[in-house]
């Protein structure tokens, strides 16, 4: 194991830090900068404002701009979660930062939800084309000067997408909170199994919005009434339509549970390449979409101005930007002020001095910068899984005793899983955040401690060499940092169901020739049942983090049967795998091993840049 450190390595980055010193637009990008403005205006509300879609369909605004008469560039915000409900305020629907900054707000409940009509189907193809009309009817109304923003987190982050995607005219630039990047693997689906604690938690969530009776109905007003019980009557529908029939679809092993043009269609990184306006992308190492946003900035980045900033959060916390500012990086708030202020107000804000990528470092408890993501020091660092429970960059030698476990779908409950996939919701339960009560019943593998910091940023491959004595074994991969008391605290984990451990070589990440951020197809031509007894090799994505492993601290690898509540196997592939003994091989012709994402001084000029994934179909 190579760690950074040592006469060379200092060498190397002084005279990066020289170069970078040097390169004239790219001076000045390591640090932030304070930007605000006072609060100059009072806000007013338009509820429930009527815009008409192409198709009849009414959806309905609520319009919060400065009392003051006067044009104001416009803010665009879509939500499932109805506008003025508690969900939606809880996560970023209070505007009035931006307003009182004199900026108008339209924030609109899409299709389907709120007190919009129409049918709700959760970024298809109708809500994708709403998005550009509302674009256009805020940038036409008597107080708007025509230059629009996007803005907004979860839902309302990835729906960006869709809208910037079709170039509405009006449009100048966009700032995407916690997005998803793609439907299945991030999210619905993630390693084949279906995500059992936040998607029926989300979709109870849309019910409860689009259930929810429209303000306008309870007006006193009988044709207010009869409008709004039709669009309760409509929206009970599409929830029955889409919630009932796709998940539940996927759960029998129906089409729902393969990739294909379902998710495909409900994926931003499916239509990042043809976004043409500047892009801030904030995610969170525990975040839902804790795997796309680094995706979603990759891509963007080849056509317009883009930044990334990742921080320590759950979905929730995340919203806010919870603990911000910090170690000099500004509160969201604040960065989205300087990032609107220039491209719909043209002050010179100088949005690209500010750092490319902010990270928070997981274990380190720091913010720190760095010039792209995936960092151009990334090297790969291979660490075995041995004896002993070791975990080490030596390969494994002979006469090793694999480590087993039982194939069943109740492990995970006591680690950080729980938190992050119920968006936080379950995070004052005390033993998610200590995995060692869930280690009991998994396959461990810890390094010795520490002797000097180790440095990890990007995705993590585990490459698993198992066998089973049933027909397919599902997979979670958990990576920990172990304090000096013992203490397991979860950074990232992975999984997968080992039918579905074929890869797409051309849309996978590879590093100096070293897999590292594997793409299984998913679908049901790719599918290869585990033969029992025959060992298989299963290259498992684990999702990327950035953490530092202190001195005195070891770096500890999990391998364990399920992630309950996050997830479920589709019943199929639950009775194939079901009560089988899985063992995890690390002998001589079975190298089971870890490739992490180490960190090498930049040694060339200029430093290496790393391939992208090929996602688009």
């Amino acid at each position: 194991m190579r760690f950074p450190g040592g006469t060379c390595a200092a060498v190397a980055l002084a005279v990066t830090a020289l170069l970078a010193a040097s390169a004239g637009p790219a001076a000045g990008k390591d640090r932030w900068t304070d930007y605000e403005r006072p609060a100059t205006h009072s806000v007013t509300t338009d509820s429930d404002v009527p815009l008409k879609m192409r198709d009849g369909v009414v959806l309905r605004a609520d319009v919060i701009r400065p009392r003051e008469p006067g044009r104001y560039p416009t803010l665009v915000v879509q939500t499932p979660y109805n506008k003025g409900g508690v969900v939606n305020i809880a996560l970023g629907g209070q505007f009035d930062y931006f307003v009182q900054r004199g900026y108008a707000v339209v924030n609109v409940d899409v299709r389907g939800t709120g007190s919009s009509g129409g049918t709700w189907d959760s970024f298809g193809p109708k809500e994708q084309a709403d998005g550009p009309e509302v674009v256009e009817w805020a940038a036409k109304q008597p107080w708007s000067t025509g230059k629009i923003g996007l803005y907004g987190p979860s839902y309302m982050g990835l729906n960006q997408f869709f809208t910037a995607a079709q170039r509405p005219k009006h449009l100048r630039a966009m700032f995407p909170v916690i997005p998803m990047a793609d439907a299945y693997r991030d999210i619905t689906l993630s390693g084949g199994d279906i995500n059992a604690s936040f998607i029926p938690l989300w979709m109870g969530l849309v019910a409860a919005g689009g259930l929810t009776p429209p303000a306008s109905a309870l007006s006193g007003d009988p044709a207010d009434l009869a409008l709004g019980l039709q669009a309760l009557a409509s929206h009970a529908g599409g929830l029955v339509t889409f919630d009932a029939n796709l998940i539940g679809n996927a759960a029998v092993g129906g089409q729902a549970a393969y990739d294909g043009p379902t998710w495909d269609t409900r994926s931003p990184i499916e239509v990042a390449d043809r976004i043409r306006v500047p892009a801030f992308v904030v995610g969170g190492h525990h975040d839902l979409f804790q795997r796309g946003e680094p995706l979603l900035y990759e891509r963007l980045k080849q056509h317009v101005p883009a930044h990334l900033l990742m921080g320590p959060w759950t979905h929730v916390a995340a919203a806010s930007g919870t603990g911000l500012p910090a170690d000099g990086v500004p509160a969201i708030n604040t960065i989205a002020l300087r990032w609107f202020d220039h491209y719909l107000r043209g002050k010179d804000t100088k949005p690209d001095r500010m750092p490319a990528v902010t990270q928070y470092v997981l274990g380190e408890d720091k913010w720190r910068t760095q010039r792209d993501w995936p960092d151009p020091r990334l090297t790969p660092e291979p660490m075995y899984l041995g004896a002993g429970k070791s975990l080490s960059p030596e390969k494994p030698g002979a006469g090793l005793h694999p480590q087993s476990f039982t194939q069943q779908p109740l492990s995970g409950i006591c680690t950080q899983s729980t938190s992050q996939w119920t968006a936080g919701l379950l995070d004052a339960i005390p033993c998610t955040h200590d995995n060692r009560s869930n280690e009991a019943g998994e396959a461990t593998y810890t390094t010795e401690p520490m002797k000097k910091p180790l440095e990890l940023s990007g995705p993590i491959l585990a490459n698993l060499w198992v066998t089973t004595t049933a027909s397919d074994a599902v997979l979670t991969v958990r990576v920990t940092d172990v304090a000096p008391g013992g203490k397991s605290t979860e950074l990232t984990d992975g999984w997968l169901a080992g039918s579905f451990r074929a890869v797409d070589r051309k849309r996978s990440r590879y590093v100096d020739g070293t897999l590292m951020q594997p793409w299984h197809p998913f679908t049901e031509a790719s599918e290869q049942p585990l033969k029992p007894g025959v060992p298989t090799r299963l290259p498992v994505e684990i999702f990327p983090t950035r953490a530092s492993i202190q001195p005195g601290h070891r770096l500890r690898v999990s391998v364990g049967p399920s992630d309950f509540p996050h997830q479920l196997p589709p019943l199929p592939q639950l009775l194939n795998g079901l009560g089988g003994t899985v063992k995890v091989l690390t002998d001589p012709a079975h190298p089971s091993a870890v490739e992490l994402p180490g960190l090498e001084p930049c040694k060339a000029t200029p430093c290496k840049t790393l391939p992208m994934p090929r996602l688009v179909r």
